[in-house]
This record gives C-alpha cells, sequence and structure tokens, in this order.
C-alpha cells in the first residue's frame, strides 16, 4: 500500500498519545503497563526506581509504589518477566516463549551439566515458594563461566533460566531482591498461543505502544522494539526512509490533541530509542550517569522535559534521601521557552519534589 504522510507534528502526537503522555491520564497500574506494553525495572534511584517514575509520570501525584506491589503481587494484573514488568494480557504471548528451547549452546550445556542442582532448586521452590533468592543454596555441579557479573552466581543464573523455561517465577520482591514461585502454582490459566504467531502479535503490541517506529531498530537497548510488519507504513516529512504506524495513532489525529508537560525517566519509552526520539523531536539524548563527569553535557540523570508533542530540554536533578531535598542542578533549555513553559516546567519540578516528599533547591539556594 501507499504509504501514509504524515508531518513531524503527526509523528510526534502519535507517539506520546501511544505512551499516554498527553493530558487523557489513565487511572490505573495495570491500565498504564498494558497500553505501554512494558515497564522497565532499574534500581538507579537518583530520582526513583524507573519503574515508579514511569507510572507517575502516567498517574500523576496519586500513584505510590504500593499501587504497583499490589498490581503485581495480589491482584497479578502484571508479572516480571525478563527484566521488566508486562502485562497479563501478554502471558499468553511469554508462555510461548517460554516453550521454545534454550537459544545458546553454552546454556544448553551447563543445564545438562547441573541437572541435580536444577532439580534441587526446583524442590526447594515447591517446598518453601515463595522463596528469596538468598535462602537458595548453591549446590551446583559445575559453575555458570563468564567475563561479567555473571560469572559464578550459580543460582541467580539458574534462577533466570528456570522463568525462561517456565518452570519459575517471580513472585515479588522485598527490597530489591526477588522471590521466586513454581511458575505453575503463580501463573494464571492463559490460551496457548501458536508459536507461529507469538512474534506477529508481539510486534503489533510493540508498536500500538510506540505509535510509530522503524521496522527493524538500529540499535537495541534493554528490550528490541523491532515492529517487523506490523501496521501501516508511512514517511515523516523530512525525515529518511520508511516507518510503520498503528493505526488507532492513525485514527486518533482525526480529534484535538492536548498535551502537558512532563519530566521523564531517562528510561522512558518516549525517548529510549535515542535514534527515533532525535529524528522525530529533533532530541539529542544520551545517559550520561556512565561518563566521567568532566564530559557530561547536560548532567548524571538529567531528565528529559516533555511540554505538548515538543522535547524541549533536560533537567539535572537528584534526590539526596539523607538530607530530605531534591536538588536542582541545571535546567538545560533545547529551544527558546516561553514565559508559559517556563511556568510549566517549574510547577512540574515542584510536583516531583512533592511527590518524592523532598524539599526543592534550587541552583542558588
Amino acid at each position: 500500500m501507499e504509504p501514509h504522510r504524515l508531518s513531524r507534528t503527526d509523528a510526534r502526537r502519535i507517539a506520546v498519545r501511544a505512551q499516554l503522555l498527553d493530558a487523557e491520564r489513565p487511572a490505573l497500574v495495570a491500565e498504564v503497563v498494558d497500553e505501554l506494553t512494558v515497564l522497565n525495572i532499574d534500581p538507579t534511584n537518583a530520582i526513583a526506581p524507573s519503574e515508579d517514575h514511569i507510572l507517575y509520570s502516567r498517574l500523576g501525584a496519586g500513584y505510590e509504589p504500593a499501587h504497583l506491589v499490589e498490581a503485581f503481587e495480589d491482584v497479578r494484573s502484571v508479572f516480571e518477566y525478563d527484566g521488566m514488568y508486562r502485562s497479563a494480557a501478554d502471558l499468553s504471548l511469554y508462555r510461548a516463549i517460554m516453550r521454545r528451547p534454550l537459544k545458546y549452546q553454552q546454556t544448553r550445556d551447563w543445564m545438562a551439566a547441573n541437572e541435580r542442582f536444577h532439580h534441587d532448586v526446583i524442590a526447594l521452590i515447591a517446598e518453601r515458594g515463595p522463596v528469596p533468592t538468598g535462602e537458595i543454596p548453591d549446590t551446583a555441579q559445575q559453575a555458570w563461566g563468564s567475563t561479567g557479573w555473571t560469572n559464578n552466581r550459580n543460582v541467580t543464573q539458574m534462577l533466570e533460566i528456570l522463568v525462561r523455561l517456565g518452570e519459575v517465577a517471580i513472585a515479588g520482591r522485598r527490597g530489591r531482591e526477588r522471590l521466586w514461585e513454581l511458575a505453575e502454582r503463580w501463573y494464571p490459566a492463559t490460551e496457548q498461543v501458536p508459536d507461529a504467531e507469538v512474534d506477529a502479535r508481539r510486534s503489533e503490541r510493540r508498536l500500538g505502544a510506540l505509535g510509530l517506529a522503524r521496522s527493524k531498530q538500529t540499535e537495541v537497548p534493554l528490550e528490541r522494539m523491532d515492529v517487523g510488519a506490523a501496521g501501516e507504513p508511512a514517511v515523516v516529512e523530512g525525515v529518511d526512509g520508511v516507518w510503520r504506524v498503528d493505526p488507532v495513532g492513525l485514527a486518533e489525529l482525526g480529534r484535538p490533541f492536548e498535551g502537558r508537560t512532563v519530566l521523564l525517566s531517562p528510561f522512558d519509552r518516549l525517548v529510549f530509542d535515542r535514534a527515533r526520539a532525535e529524528a522525530i523531536f529533533g532530541f539529542e539524548y544520551v545517559l550520561e550517569m556512565y561518563k566521567p563527569a568532566a564530559k557530561r553535557r547536560w548532567g548524571y540523570f538529567a531528565l528529559p522535559i516533555l511540554r505538548g508533542d515538543e522535547l524541549i530540554g533536560k533537567l539535572d536533578a537528584k534526590a539526596d534521601r539523607k538530607k530530605g531535598v531534591l536538588n536542582v542542578n541545571a535546567v538545560h533549555r533545547d529551544t527558546d521557552w516561553s514565559r508559559a513553559a517556563e511556568h510549566d516546567v517549574r510547577a512540574e519540578i515542584v510536583a516531583l519534589a512533592d511527590w518524592l516528599g523532598l524539599e526543592l533547591v534550587e541552583p542558588g539556594e
């Protein structure tokens, strides 16, 4: 079919609406996770854990971390898999993935060498689950070898593999430590999705969450966001190449757009694909926490600033919980701001400090 022709404004508004960042806020944690399809889990607490920050950005000041715990552990409207919270509506797709054989020979060989260890872990969880990681003994016959942080972390590696194989599920957290339960006792029954349908259905879900995306992503962050042939082809004014656009997002262009001002997590899906953010929003961004301080342009954990359908700058701020303050080091403007924009951004900074329960300290104070 002939590609749809979109202005940059159209493209931005499709992306913002798909990520629930327009003025019409959702009401529930489950609603947010269902629409976004994934909620990144990251313990970096420069402002707040990313899962909480992302939910606050959508739900507003009424959101509390306990709401996510309730959705995960009690209601079970979300589940954890591969470093992300995901919607229970997608569990059938992931149960199908769990049925697939292990991809890497090293993993298959290690599991074959640790058959008794595998049995020990399953037996302990069956008897005592949910069980925290620290209470599962390492009885490995062969250590996991790696040049990275997983080297000899045999219990964690076994548990991760058993989650991937659908034998074990993450059933909660105590602090950052995960609790483990038998998958058959934790996951509800789901439809059985044929393996041949899984990847296409996941692509459709991804595109619905992004609104607009490349068929194949050039950079691969924590979770691939390729969308394949999902949706319909589109070209964006002034941007090279063909995109895939969600038909729902196209239909919503027919109604008025009303945006708001939001301080985003660096892990937010609106900006996580840095190449897309630059192409569609003209927004350059790098998370600089891994850079030496002298080489940072915007700060250790700068928050992208969304206003309406534009990304207009970055907030360099950090929470100091010992002192009970939110330190604002700088506000970086990517464009000329109107007085209204300055007012709106300032109001969001104040609101963020209030939500965190911290006193706001700004430059010069």
